[in-house]
């Protein structure tokens, strides 16, 4: 379903209450503009981003009676039900019957859907169904905020995985993660936004990411919404499309001017994608190997290092031949002096023993790169057998950076 509709999610917690009820606080959300005074912050916080649906989620002693006693004045609106939620709030004892049959008054006073829901208190793995229930009333697109404030102390942690796992499966915007801040000498208190965790948690996401496939173009949205130059993202950009096409030359290129530029940009980034930027930075070193082939040849390993075994395959044979085109003085970039030197190499190698290390990379470079049956008995168990694969590029890879593979004598 496509809405653009606001939905704030909020805790209940229970604090002690004396004879003029729970203690009220007015917060200060930066706008300059006085606040009335709440009991519950979820409250003032709807009356600040004004929610079309506010899901109200607490325990079975959660200060429920708040609700329709303090904050509000709903006159004689289901009187009876309101009385025996106090018992039961006493008691501790709230039911859900209970509450769906206050939830209308609530929703006619806010002009509003409201749902109230009884939570677990999420001891031992029942975790995951409150991230469903709070989850069950998001619609794809929502823009969700989410309260924090109040509730037992372990469920700040599970609001976050609850905002990751809205943002996933629901596609909704987190627009806030709230928390209100009472400071005892003052009285009075301060609504803070945390959203901008999210952005960490999307660095880590990202790397996580970058670790499996390799792409380095998920770093661009994180970028861009930190404050990073135009010219950085596109520099990025550029460079991911160059290397999936194995040009590895004009990625390097643009990977340089965008690292350059980072350095000088980081003081002006958001604080929140600072921590990204050293991991960026390491696992961008391949940049600063000297020599093409040595370049192809750590892209080779990290790609055989996260099981990404056909670029691994590919990255090796560039750099196999990368590496005899700078023997024979030949232009790498050049297609015909690249062909020339290859078909020089495989004559005058053949017989001597790297020769069936290279046939072997050859063939199997042909048929991952094909998808067919393996022209060989070796490269046919490798394409069977997941450790064969893994210990055989590791070795053919051990044979290139020890300079066996091709063997000539340097010259460069």
């Amino acid at each position: 379903m496509t809405t653009d509709r606001t939905t704030l999610i909020t805790f209940l917690g229970r604090v002690p209450r004396d004879d003029h009820g729970y203690r009220k606080t007015r917060y200060d959300f930066g706008d300059g503009q006085s606040a009335d005074e709440f009991a519950f912050f979820g409250w003032a916080l709807q009356r600040q981003i004004k929610p079309q649906n506010i899901v109200i989620l607490g325990t079975i002693g959660s200060m429920w009676d708040h609700l329709f006693e303090g904050d509000f004045n709903l006159g004689a609106a289901a009187e009876h039900q309101r009385e025996a939620l106090m018992g039961a709030v006493d008691a501790q004892r709230v039911t859900q019957h209970q509450l769906d049959e206050l939830a209308p008054a609530l929703a006619a006073h806010l002009n509003c859907r409201v749902r109230l829901g009884i939570v677990p208190y999420a001891y031992d793995g029942v975790a995951a169904d409150l991230l469903v229930q709070m989850a069950a009333d998001v619609f794809e697109t929502d823009i969700v905020h989410l309260d924090v404030t109040h509730g037992l102390r372990h469920l700040p942690m599970l609001a976050l995985l609850s905002a990751l796992y809205i943002r996933i499966t629901k596609r909704a915007t987190i627009a806030g993660i709230w928390y209100g801040a009472y400071d005892c000498d003052t009285g009075r208190g301060q609504a803070h936004n945390l959203a901008g965790i999210m952005r960490i948690a999307d660095s880590l996401q990202a790397l996580s990411s970058f670790d499996k496939d390799g792409d380095y173009g998920v770093f661009m949205p994180l970028l861009e919404q930190s404050g990073a130059s135009p010219q950085v993202v596109e520099a990025l950009k550029k460079a991911s499309y160059y290397e999936n096409l194995l040009n590895v030359g004009q990625a390097t290129g643009q990977l340089r001017q965008a690292l350059r530029a980072l350095e000088t940009e980081a003081p002006g980034l958001a604080p929140d994608v600072a921590p990204l930027l050293p991991t960026i930075q390491r696992r961008l070193q391949w940049v600063d190997e000297d020599r093409q082939f040595e370049k192809q040849l750590a892209l080779a390993t990290h790609a055989l290092e996260r099981r990404d075994y056909l670029r691994a395959t590919l990255y090796a044979y560039e750099a196999v031949i990368t590496r005899v085109c700078q023997i024979q003085s030949a232009k790498i970039e050049s297609f015909e002096e690249r062909e020339g030197a290859r078909k020089v190499y495989e004559k005058q190698s053949e017989g001597l023993p790297e020769y069936q290390d290279y046939k072997l990379l050859k063939h199997l470079r042909n048929e991952v790169a094909h998808g067919t049956r393996g022209s060989t008995a070796e490269v046919q168990r490798a394409l069977l057998n997941e450790l064969v694969m893994y210990e055989l590029l590791k070795r053919l890879l051990d044979a290139i950076r020890q300079g066996r593979l091709p063997s000539h004598e340097d010259g460069v």
